[in-house]
């Protein structure tokens, strides 16, 4: 099966530390990029996880956008007809930084209005280093990790969109997939999805003694040495990576 082939709903039966895990499998070195790597406040975790292919967009809140009046409108649904791209068999999530530096969240961009408009045009998430707000409306079937929240959607408007984003120090690109849950968001190719799934399967396989053991009741030492010595030694990282 052909990574294009593959559904992509299948990672969901992971929570993104599982995939992590696996992508560490695949690609060693992604130990060290690909992920969050700030704390960040999840809307509607009952919802999590979720994967999807990348769309990005970047924004601002605390300046005056250029334009003004249906000019700005115009922009908006630029924005809009991009984000309704796409295969609608195809799971979607937003990527948004903002770009406002220290002051990133002064003014969402997320409230009630462009969620659903978001997940009406097949969004499943929504993960941003802005901010949020009108959580107590929002439709319940949508992640959302951000920054945190605010009253006061400020000065706020889309700068770009469609380009390479850095949201929590994770840098992903359209087209790109995204893997969410209340842990955070992880990225990789979507060529590496079907490879993804099958090592997320390994990990937890190799995992399941010791922890079936533990869900039992007490565990002695020697039956934990035992067990994990009898654990697969799968992941483990080359004298070469070592040294890096």
């Amino acid at each position: 099966m052909s990574a294009m082939e593959f559904d992509l709903l299948k990672l969901e039966e992971f929570d993104t530390p599982t995939i992590c895990n696996a992508l560490e499998l695949v690609e060693p070195e992604r130990r060290r990029f690909g992920y969050t790597v700030e704390n960040v406040c999840c809307v509607n975790e009952n919802t999590a996880p979720r994967v999807g292919v990348v769309f990005t967009a970047t924004m601002r809140s605390l300046d005056y956008p250029p334009l003004s009046g249906d000019d700005l409108k115009r922009e908006r649904l630029r924005y809009y007809e991009y984000m309704s791209g796409g295969d609608p068999d195809v799971p979607k999530i937003c990527l948004m930084q903002d770009l406002d530096g220290r002051e990133a969240g002064r003014g969402p961009f997320w409230g009630e209005f462009n969620t659903r408009v978001h997940r009406a045009l097949g969004f499943r998430a929504i993960v941003t280093d802005g901010s949020v707000r009108d959580v107590t409306m929002l439709p319940d079937d949508i992640l959302i990790l951000a920054r945190g929240l605010r009253p006061s959607h400020s000065l706020v408007h889309i700068v770009d969109f469609g380009g390479q984003v850095n949201v929590f120090g994770m840098v992903a690109s359209h087209g790109d997939i995204v893997h969410a849950d209340q842990h955070g968001a992880v990225t990789f190719p979507r060529h590496l999805a079907p490879e993804v799934a099958e090592r997320a399967v390994e990990f937890m396989e190799s995992e399941a003694p010791v922890l079936d053991a533990c869900k039992q009741g007490s565990l002695t030492f020697d039956e934990l040495s035992r067990l994990y010595m009898e654990r697969r030694a799968i992941g483990q990282p080359s004298t070469e990576d070592q040294s890096r």
